[in-house]
């Protein structure tokens, strides 16, 4: 599936930003960005995270947007639009494996769900991260790292994972060097001496509003609604009923739901 050109996916995004929002706002702000600081946001997709950074460093801060999708980049300048986010805020399209700046040109550098959903290989990224940022600034790379999102049926959501898109942002082709989760390695390798990882969990109980009712939905749809051709019959019949809004089984649907679901960041500060 191309995800950048399909509406249903896009909607999914809009619709889980409440339930990630806290977990990244979290994650970006242990990174103590200085106020009044500039940086990118490579891979920024719908901008949320973009949005994000730009309140960490303030009116007097600037954050650009970069995404390779010019349908990403139209939805994310609309969002700020008549904003507060106006003046500190700039998208455009690039490739981030080639980013269009000299060296040595921001104080920081981020890549938010990004690595991972592409064959953008982890260390080429890491590279040109590193290459833009100045000396003494921060790099880091936050990406979707687990989920436990339907309790009472690990077999089912074990069997669900084990597709490509339940094991996302790994691609079943991928070597085991490139799994993001490897991206301290990618670091050393490329001659940091300090590299940090650190999990962020957010978490789900019932009763659940409706705005967090639709983005759990939204999750469900977006991990595993990919999955038919992976699973047999019966796993794909059982999903259905599990899984489904429209199902009596439907699993938000039980007064004591409760679920989780991880964020992983690989930060650094440039030599």
């Amino acid at each position: 599936m191309d995800i950048t050109s399909n509406s249903e996916y896009l909607q999914n995004l809009l619709w889980s930003e409440p339930l990630r929002k806290p977990v990244l706002q979290t994650a970006l702000r242990s990174l103590t960005l200085p106020e009044g600081s500039t940086g990118v946001d490579v891979g920024c997709g719908l901008g949320m995270g973009t949005r994000m950074l730009a309140d960490i460093v303030g009116s007097t801060g600037k954050v650009i947007g970069l995404d390779y999708s010019p349908l990403f980049i139209e939805h994310a300048r609309r969002y700020i639009n008549h904003t507060a986010h106006e003046v500190n805020i700039s998208y455009q399209l690039g490739d981030a494996r080639q980013l269009p700046w000299d060296e040595n040109v921001f104080d920081w550098a981020c890549s938010i769900d990004f690595i991972g959903y592409s064959d953008l290989d982890i260390h080429l990224l890491l590279r040109e991260l590193v290459r833009v940022v100045k000396p003494g600034g921060i790099i880091a790379i936050i990406a979707w790292s687990s989920q436990l999102l339907l309790p009472g049926y690990p077999l089912l959501e074990a069997r669900l994972n084990a597709t490509p898109a339940g094991i996302a942002p790994f691609k079943s082709h991928m070597q085991p060097a490139q799994h993001f989760l490897r991206g301290r390695r990618s670091l050393i390798q490329i001659g940091f001496p300090w590299a940090e990882s650190q999990t962020f969990v957010g978490n789900i109980n019932a009763p659940l509003s409706q705005e967090v009712y639709n983005a759990v939905s939204s999750l469900i749809r977006m991990r595993w609604e990919d999955s038919k051709q992976e699973v047999d019959h019966e796993v794909w019949e059982e999903y259905q009923r599990v899984c489904s809004p429209e199902s009596p089984d439907f699993i938000l649907n039980i007064p004591e739901y409760h679920g989780f679901f991880t964020y992983t960041m690989i930060y650094a500060r440039v030599p």
